[in-house]
């Protein structure tokens, strides 16, 4: 059976979605530049629990969100100088490009924030019915005294808050007069482009409200699991949770919150902000799709990563090596029931124990016969992509 970590109960509890279809909803990219191996890193672990659980008979439902209206892109193409959509499209034509490499199974849905501001503001709306959200100023807010469960989901203080909330692109937005300051924007009546009427005059969506709405929209009112990176759970998934239950009134929202380790370099985080990032396209010039992939998934997803270019040389000899031993996919290769393949798979369905179920399955090659090789070479090729 497949067990997960859910980041909300802090435990790794066996995953029983809510229907038939299994339903996942990944924050995507803000594209105002191109793929680091931060984003690979996430994307990759949501693409291989996707993998596994339709290699066990599951049909899953894949959203992920394309953030091309936000205060960080409206940033970055002022200080480049260029229009804030044309830079939005052209990163995200680079990001599905280099995904695309990696072998990424691609969403069944990858929606835009810019075309469903309707969406957000039909949410808005049902918020401000409900008395979970207040008007000043043609901007709206979400009242955070009217989410008694706050705070379950990331478990910091009010003052660590406050002080994560100062360093984001955004806050110099914030309206002072807000009733809290935790309170966050659901719309933001501005007068800088780009703007769209609402019923509360002209403006933006927060950015938390997006991914709720586009979630709601999608995938409905209850979704089986929620992921990103750690950076995203505050406050953007604490905010998720707060206005998505007050809006449904469905509690919990979503069944398992995953969160991916966050990739560093020379101990920092590797981020589009601090510059220090290293780009899947130049990865790429040195080591093979698979040995990156490989790579980037051979570490437990919850912890840190930090890279190290020896260590991706060393992931590309062992990479090599399996693809030696179980040789080339065939179509006729199927699942079995033996049991290397069975560790093998017991390992990924232990919260996606990659690392462990990658060891297995090199161990397992060297000696493995035709048959058993055709069954390790679906999971090394079809769930794990590194063949």
């Amino acid at each position: 059976m497949l067990r997960l970590y859910d980041t909300r109960r802090r435990a790794i509890l066996p995953f029983r979605p809510r229907g038939r279809v299994v339903t996942l909803y990944v924050c995507g990219v803000t594209p105002y530049d191109t793929t680091h191996l931060g984003h690979a890193r996430t994307y990759l672990t949501f693409d291989v629990l996707v993998r596994l659980l339709e290699a066990r008979g599951r049909t899953v439902r894949y959203a992920q969100n394309v953030t091309d209206i936000d205060e960080s892109i409206l940033q970055r193409a002022e200080r480049d100088g260029v229009p804030w959509d044309e830079l939005g499209k052209s990163e995200e034509k680079k990001f599905l490009e280099d995904m695309a490499r990696l072998g990424w199974r691609k969403p069944d849905v990858m929606p835009h924030a810019t075309r469903e501001i309707r969406q957000m503001q039909d949410m808005i709306l049902r918020l401000l019915d409900r008395g979970a959200a207040y008007c000043v100023d043609g901007s709206v807010y979400f009242s955070v005294a009217k989410a008694p469960r706050y705070g379950e989901l990331s478990r910091l203080s009010p003052a660590k808050m406050r002080a994560i909330l100062a360093t984001q692109d955004d806050a110099a937005l914030d309206e002072r007069r807000r009733r809290a300051p935790l309170d966050f924007a659901l719309w933001r009546g501005v007068p800088n482009a780009p703007t769209w009427p609402s019923p509360w005059g002209r403006g933006r969506p927060g950015w938390h409200i997006e991914c709720s709405a586009m979630a709601l929209h999608h995938l409905g009112e209850t979704v089986d699991i929620h992921g990103g990176g750690a950076d995203l759970i505050y406050p953007h998934h604490e905010n998720e949770v707060a206005q998505s239950e007050a809006c449904t009134g469905r509690c919990p929202a979503v069944g398992w919150w995953m969160h991916a380790g966050l990739v560093r370099l020379d101990m920092a985080k590797m981020s589009k902000s601090d510059g220090n990032m290293v780009f899947v396209r130049d990865a790429l010039t040195r080591a093979s799709p698979e040995a990156l992939r490989f790579y980037l998934l051979d570490s437990p997803y919850r912890r840190p990563f930090d890279h190290e270019e020896p260590r991706l040389a060393r992931a590309a000899v062992r990479q090599a090596e399996l693809a030696r031993h179980l040789g080339r996919p065939k179509r006729t290769d199927a699942l079995g029931r033996d049991a290397a393949t069975g560790k093998v798979l017991g390992a990924l369905e232990a919260d996606l124990n990659v690392p462990r179920a990658i060891g297995l399955l090199e161990r397992a090659s060297r000696s493995a016969d035709d048959r058993v090789c055709a069954s390790l070479r679906v999971v090394a090729h079809r769930v794990l992509g590194v063949i």
